[in-house]
């Protein structure tokens, strides 16, 4: 399916002023039921979906497989890619196939370490040592040349995703990592989940000059246990005791997921260029949400 133009996540970018993105992880087996069923429950709510690529070390079905399945579907994906898994030269030829598919939205990731997945034998490949090195590779695509300076017949066209962490301890030296991101490519970033809107502002305060559109990461958290499982577990995720303590009390989890969620995405708009929605399977409860939230369609 060629979606118009102005449908395109990269055509919105700089001129919709308020983005919304949401993660889904391809299935592990063939079933794309799930997959279908998302993409048309936020149909005309999101302006690009996630695909994850073996998040959290976990063998599920190839993302650029399910990336094409979310544009035939009728919503642009950004199809993510990590250093773990491939060498330069896989990571060079999904790329190319990406790009052959209409693919065009790209986050670079690193990649967790197989052995926190379901697979902890695995060897990882890392080729590429860093998200750095691996924008480079795909800056270099785009201008029609590969990792060996050989020319391509036809060069790909790339909008370069990259991660950010609002959490950071030291926001200086986080925000030499964007500045170097940016010149390297990354014309959008999507943030570690965050909770606290105080650190959100600081981070943004810093970021926004940078001039490349950020989108906070917004968690769905189902519950005190999930929550705390995470922060022990999760790298990068701490959700405050005081939200945790809030679906103890509650009878209702999901109407407190709900609530919590539309909180923490009004919290964003006073800084952030838009979310990033990590769903975690309550992709049915992601309507309800932004119109809690009163977040505008298309």
């Amino acid at each position: 399916m060629t979606l118009p133009e102005g449908e395109r996540f990269d055509a919105k970018l700089g001129t919709k002023p308020f983005l919304v993105t949401l993660e889904v992880n391809p299935p592990k087996g063939t079933d794309i039921s799930e997959i279908l069923a998302a993409v048309e429950r936020v149909r005309g709510l999101v302006d690009a979906v996630n695909v994850t690529d073996g998040s959290g070390a976990i063998m599920r079905a190839c993302s650029l497989a399910v990336a094409k399945v979310v544009l035939d579907a009728g919503i642009d994906p950004i199809l993510q890619m990590t250093c773990r898994d491939r060498n330069r030269l896989a990571l060079q030829a999904d790329l190319l196939g990406a790009s052959i598919l209409d693919i065009r939205n790209v986050l670079l990731l690193y990649g967790d370490d197989p052995k926190s997945g379901d697979h902890p034998d695995a060897k990882p490949v890392f080729d590429l040592t860093s998200t750095a090195a691996f924008m480079h590779v795909v800056k270099g695509l785009a201008e029609g040349k590969d990792m060996a300076g050989k020319p391509l017949t036809g060069a790909p066209r790339f909008c370069i995703g990259a991660a950010a962490d609002p959490g950071a301890k030291d926001l200086a030296v986080e925000t030499q990592k964007l500045k170097a991101k940016i010149d390297g490519g990354a014309s959008f970033f999507q943030t570690q989940a965050v909770f606290d809107a105080e650190k959100l502002r600081a981070f943004m305060a810093r970021a926004k000059p940078l001039g490349a559109p950020v989108l906070a990461g917004i968690l769905l958290v189902k519950s005190a246990k999930m929550a705390r499982y995470m922060n022990e577990h999760v790298w990068g995720i701490q959700v405050p005791e005081e939200l945790m303590a809030r679906f103890e009390r509650s009878a209702d989890k999901r109407a407190e997921c709900v609530a919590v969620t539309a909180e923490l995405i009004r919290a964003a708009r006073d800084s952030a260029d838009g979310v990033h929605l990590y769903p975690l399977g309550w992709e049915d409860l992601v309507p309800e949400i932004l119109a809690e939230a009163k977040v505008a369609k298309g």
